[in-house]
C-alpha cells in the first residue's frame, strides 16, 4: 500500500527552506555591500591611464557623451583610445573635430571585419593593445561619467595586489514604470557583483565601468578563450581571471557612469538576452550559486500563496516571510543609498514579486543563440 504525504507540511518546509536560502544571500553576501566601507588610504597615487572606448556609428553619442571623458580632472598622464569600428555615420568626422582640441584622443580606425571573432571582442583587443599605459580604464560609447573625477576615483580603486576594479554603470533616472524596472535590474546585478566581490568570490563586471591593467589581458592571451563566444567580453573575461586578491570595487556616486536605458520593453528583453547567453559559460561555482539565488527568488511567492491556501498555517509562513522582509528592506535600502539608487526603495515590494515573472520573461536565454553584432 502505498502511502502519500500530507501535502500541508512539504509546502510549509519548502517554503521555509526558500527563506533560509534567501536570508543566507542576504546576510552573507548583500550585507557586505550594506556595511561597505571605502578602504582609508594614507597615500594617494595617480596612475598613468588609458581609457578604451569601442565606438560603431555613435557619433550621436559621441557628440553627447564623448566631451565628459575628454574633460576628466585627471592630473597624471592619460588618453583615451576611441576605437572607432567600420563606422558607416559621421564618426570619422567627428572625432578628427574632437582631435584638435583634445591632444590626448588616440584614434585607432578599424576598416575590416576580423574574420571568426563577432562581437566586440576584436576592436576592444586592437583598443587595449594600442593603450600606452598599464592602468586601462574601460567604458562605452553611450556612457557618460557621472562627474569629472570619474577616472581618478576608479583608478584609486587599486592597491599593490589589485589588477581588476569593479564599477558601477547606472542608467538615467526617467519618468516611468519601464526605467524603474530596467535600474532595479541593473542594481540588483550590481549587488551580486559588488557582494560577491567583497566576499573573495569575484564573478562579473560591467564594461560600461570597469578598469583592469593591460598585464592581465596579455597575461591572459585576451579574449582567446572566449572568441567563438559573441558577447562576455566584460562578465566573461573577469570571471576567467578574477580572483579574491586581485579584485576591487568602487562605488562612490561620483565614479559611476551614465547610460540611456531602452525606450520598449521589447528592446530591453533583447538586450537581457544577449547579456544572459554568457552566464552558463561561467565556472561552475559561480553558476551554482547564481542559479540557486535565482530559483529560491522564483519559487517565493508560489510557495507562500500556494501555503497560505492549504495549510492556514497563517501565523508562520506570515512570521517567515516578514522576517525575510525585514532583513532584505533594511539591506537594499542601504545599498541602494550606496548605489545613488534610493528612489527606488519604496518600490522594492513590487520589484520583488516582479522578479517572478522577469526569470520567466528571461528564460529564453538559456537556449537562444546570442547575438552575433555587438552594437
Amino acid at each position: 500500500m502505498i502511502t502519500t504525504l500530507p501535502l500541508s507540511p512539504i509546502l510549509i518546509a519548502a517554503f521555509a527552506c526558500v527563506i533560509a536560502v534567501q536570508l543566507f544571500y542576504y546576510l552573507f553576501f548583500f550585507l557586505r555591500l550594506a556595511i561597505y566601507k571605502k578602504p582609508q588610504k594614507q597615500v594617494h597615487v595617480e596612475h598613468p591611464i588609458s581609457v578604451v572606448i569601442c565606438a560603431r556609428d555613435e557619433a550621436e553619442n559621441l557628440v553627447t557623451n564623448l566631451p565628459g571623458v575628454l574633460v576628466q580632472e585627471y592630473a597624471t598622464t592619460h588618453e583615451i583610445v576611441l576605437v572607432n569600428d567600420n563606422s558607416e555615420d559621421e564618426s570619422k568626422y567627428l572625432l578628427e573635430e574632437f582631435k584638435k582640441s583634445f591632444k590626448n584622443l588616440n584614434v585607432v580606425a578599424l576598416t575590416q571585419e576580423a574574420k571568426m571573432i563577432s562581437g566586440k571582442k576584436f576592436p576592444l583587443s586592437i583598443g587595449i593593445k594600442s593603450a600606452k599605459n598599464e592602468t586601462l580604464l574601460l567604458t562605452d560609447a553611450d556612457c557618460v561619467p557621472a562627474s569629472e573625477h570619474w577616472m581618478q576615483l576608479m583608478q584609486d580603486g587599486y592597491n599593490d595586489d589589485t589588477e581588476i576594479v569593479l564599477g558601477y554603470g547606472a542608467y538615467r533616472k526617467k519618468p516611468g514604470l519601464l526605467n524603474k524596472l530596467i535600474r532595479f535590474e541593473t542594481f540588483q546585478t550590481a549587488l551580486q557583483y559588488f557582494s560577491y566581490a567583497l566576499a573573495g568570490l569575484p564573478y562579473m563586471g560591467v564594461g560600461r565601468n570597469l578598469s583592469y591593467k593591460k598585464d592581465v589581458f596579455l597575461r591572459n592571451k585576451g579574449f582567446s578563450s572566449i572568441n567563438q563566444i559573441p558577447s562576455g567580453d566584460d562578465d566573461l573575461f573577469i570571471n576567467q581571471v578574477a580572483n579574491a586578491r586581485n579584485t576591487s570595487i568602487v562605488i562612490d556616486k561620483d565614479a559611476h557612469t551614465i547610460s540611456e536605458p531602452k525606450k520598449t520593453f521589447h528592446d530591453w528583453m533583447n538586450q537581457k538576452y544577449r547579456h544572459y547567453t554568457t552566464t552558463k559559460y561561467y565556472k561552475k561555482k559561480h553558476s551554482i550559486l547564481l542559479a540557486l539565488y535565482a530559483i529560491s527568488q522564483f519559487l517565493l511567492y508560489p510557495l507562500f500563496i500556494a501555503a497560505l491556501i492549504i495549510s492556514k498555517e497563517y501565523i508562520l509562513l506570515t512570521s517567515l516571510w516578514g522576517l525575510r522582509f525585514i532583513i532584505q528592506g533594511s539591506i537594499l535600502r542601504s545599498t541602494m543609498k550606496k548605489l545613488n539608487e534610493l528612489d527606488l526603495w519604496p518600490w522594492f515590494f513590487l520589484f520583488d514579486i516582479w522578479s517572478l515573472f522577469y526569470y520567466l520573461f528571461t528564460l529564453p536565454s538559456v537556449w537562444k543563440a546570442p547575438q552575433k553584432a555587438w552594437n
